[in-house]
């Protein structure tokens, strides 16, 4: 019963996207990424970002799992590890009832292609991952 339930259960999980964990610099992360819809997360060298109509999934207790874009600034942190690069973000506005509102992108490349993700809604559902891209 157990590997039945491990393979349902790797069944309903969506996977990453295609690519491989990279750990980046700074200088390659601070740039302008864009999303599949035409939204940008510009992360800058001081460590503040300004996003227009960006993706993500958006932690908060009054914003738990709302999804859709958000435009304004904020800070971000590089916490990358020996394995791959982890981007956290934190928006300035509050959430609709005062809590913190960000999020957290993992580093993949593919190709000449790096790319910023994380899932959105629950992992059970269809939803597409929030993915940021730029060219080497």
């Amino acid at each position: 019963m157990a590997p039945a339930l491990t393979a349902c259960s790797w069944f309903w999980h969506r996977p990453p996207p295609e690519g491989e964990s990279v750990v980046l610099k700074p200088a390659d992360l601070t740039a302008t990424w864009t999303d599949a819809d035409g939204g940008t997360l510009t992360l800058k060298p001081d460590g503040t970002f300004t996003a227009t109509d960006v993706c993500g999934d958006w932690m908060g207790a009054s914003d738990w799992n709302w999804t859709g874009p958000r435009s304004g600034s904020g800070t971000w942190k590089d916490d990358s590890g020996k394995t791959g690069t982890a981007v956290r973000r934190s928006f300035d506005t509050k959430g609709p009832k005062g809590d913190d509102v960000g999020d957290v992108l993992s580093a993949l490349r593919l190709g000449k292609t790096l790319m910023l993700w994380t899932r959105v809604g629950d992992e059970d559902n269809d939803d597409p991952h929030c993915i940021l891209t730029r060219d080497l």
